[in-house]
């Protein structure tokens, strides 16, 4: 399937191996000029699609609950849904667990029969259906002349109803994921992930999953954040745009550049950024900020390797380690990254690389 499809790039829960779409010689750091000019940026089209996907809801091992497109194949984050401006989805979800869950979604458009609580009756009992409609508009001017904003964003869903009225038993647990929804014209990337500040874990792991790319990949991070605790993320040798889209509009735009952003519950953001630009290869860190909190772990690597899939430094820090980390990522199957790749399939946890389609409606 090509772009044009809601989700071109369904991520399980699993760090896939990285692509290798562009990159630069190990001789030196790449150039912003270098690894710019080798990255061909394709657009989203205009929306105005009526798409229907199947969504279940399923226990996992060690307590987990995750969210899946196919029956056996739910992970934690759950995965990533893309839309375009002007787009509607309707989500034929099935519950498989044994307590009431639901599909609450931040940033789109719905009917209180779609908002997903208890309170509204529109959660769903254990064994039970029930179609969620989700709708995006474009931006415009309301009849008073005052201006609405487009639904174009980093967003997410969750469960509203586990454990307690507002899901804080489901969201512990991992039913949570990302939702992007992209304004005609916005660049695509080449791959995303998508990484969850949940209380004191990141993506429900006991430390946080390595992000892997080649230099000048162009890649995308929804980063969302759940539980009780504000938490700063930081991406060492990578900056972004402190806006929508995480880019500059162009040479006069005066949009603060970052590479440190508070976060709080249920807040979402996403950026864009080219693997190595400027810097190259390497093992970069990206963690929170909170010195208490990356020292018990909230702690992840974007592993930015070489055409050749050498990363600078990387191998010897193992070796020296005893591959502890190794050893541990190689036992749990490197879970934890949702990770989708443009045009392709995830080879990880088996799962396929489309958001399957169950229907195209006028």
């Amino acid at each position: 399937m090509g772009r044009r499809m809601f989700n071109r790039r369904m991520l399980a829960g699993g760090a896939a191996a990285a692509a290798g779409l562009t990159s630069m010689s190990a001789a030196a750091p790449a150039s912003s000029a270098d690894v710019s000019d080798r990255v061909s940026a394709k657009t989203a089209p205009a929306g105005g699609e009526v798409r229907t996907i199947k969504m279940y809801a399923e226990k996992l091992d060690g307590g987990k609950m995750g969210y899946g497109f196919e029956k056996g194949k739910a992970s934690v984050p759950g995965p990533l849904i893309e839309l375009n401006e002007g787009d509607t989805l309707h989500v034929e979800f099935e519950n498989t667990m044994d307590v009431d869950v639901s599909l609450h979604v931040h940033g789109l458009d719905y009917e209180i029969t779609s908002d997903g609580t208890r309170m509204n009756n529109s959660h769903v009992p254990p064994g039970g259906k029930r179609t969620y409609t989700w709708r995006t508009h474009k931006p415009g001017k309301r009849a008073d002349g005052t201006y609405r904003a487009g639904s174009a964003g980093y967003w997410h869903y969750h469960d509203h109803v586990v454990g307690t009225d507002h899901g804080t038993g489901g969201i512990r647990n991992g039913l949570y994921g990302g939702v992007v929804v992209r304004r005609k014209g916005d660049i695509l990337p080449d791959r995303s992930h998508t990484i969850v500040f949940n209380d004191m874990t990141i993506n429900n792991l006991p430390e946080g999953p390595d992000i892997k790319a080649t230099v000048g990949d162009r890649v995308e991070i929804v980063m969302i954040t759940h539980g009780e605790y504000y938490h700063t993320f930081h991406m060492h040798g990578h900056r972004w745009a402190d806006n929508r889209t995480g880019m500059l509009t162009g040479p006069d735009d005066p949009t603060q550049v970052l590479d440190n952003k508070i976060t709080g519950p249920a807040d979402s953001f996403g950026f864009q950024i080219i693997a190595g630009e400027g810097v190259g290869a390497g093992a970069w860190m990206y963690h929170c900020h909170v010195q208490s909190h990356s020292d018990m772990g909230m702690v992840g690597m974007f592993l930015v390797a070489n055409e050749d899939g050498t990363i600078p430094g990387h191998a010897e820090h193992h070796a020296n380690s005893g591959d502890a980390k190794e050893k541990s990522g190689a036992e749990k199957g490197e879970s934890g990254v949702e990770e989708k790749k443009s045009g392709a399939a995830t080879e990880s946890s088996g799962q396929s690389g489309d958001m399957p389609e169950h229907g195209h409606h006028g």
